[in-house]
């Protein structure tokens, strides 16, 4: 067995975070990821590693520790991978992707394998899984759908902590002009797409 299969299996037994940020989301991130090395030379033992590990903690959005999560995914990943015979430096590459992934750190990755990480994990936040996750996480919050006087944030700014279409305008419409690879822009493109269609059908539908 190798050690990115034993790895899964440790990380399985480790996940307890809510349906967006669940080992179903790990397996899906993974798949993502396993695309976008098809097409970029990198180390690909490396960046799965990195996808498998990267929200082992995983704070709730409403939790003042939110923006701590991918920190101390990245610390507690260290110890982890140091019992797997992982040497110092690919430690610290696995590390540091997984520190520099999430959008609230507002970093771009120094390496490849952080790159396409951070591109893997945003795939994930949009197109039709992502809308899926966005309401999960409002569910999970108990935050209202939208501001029934502007739900589209027309005249005013998003703030996503009060009201969950606001994710949309305040992260995840963004991130298509983020993406560091080519495999990824291409297929963020396709995903927005069924943002911005889901958009149009519930402006048809609510007002």
């Amino acid at each position: 067995m190798n050690v990115v299969t034993l790895l899964k299996k440790k990380v399985r037994g480790l996940m307890d975070n809510d349906s967006a940020h669940d080992f179903a989301h790990i397996m899906r991130v993974y798949k993502n990821a396993q695309m976008i090395c098809k097409k970029e030379r990198v180390n690909k033992k490396l960046v799965l590693c990195a996808v498998l590990l990267h929200d082992i903690v995983s704070y709730p959005k409403s939790d003042k520790r939110s923006k701590l999560s991918s920190i101390q995914s990245a610390e507690k990943s260290k110890k982890i991978l140091k019992k797997f015979n992982f040497t110092n430096e690919e430690i610290q590459i696995i590390s540091d992707a997984i520190r520099d992934h999430s959008f609230s750190q507002n970093k771009v990755p120094s390496t490849m394998v952080g790159k396409i990480l951070q591109d893997a994990d945003r795939l994930d936040a949009i197109g039709a899984i992502g809308i899926a996750r966005v309401f999960a996480v409002g569910g999970f919050e108990k935050r209202p759908f939208y501001n029934v006087k502007d739900p589209f944030c027309k005249n005013r700014l998003p703030d996503d902590k009060i009201w969950t279409l606001d994710h949309f305008y305040q992260k995840l419409l963004k991130l298509e002009s983020l993406m560091n690879t080519k495999s990824g822009k291409i297929e963020a493109k396709k995903r927005t797409k069924i943002l911005t269609n889901f958009l149009n059908q519930l402006k048809n539908e609510i007002q």
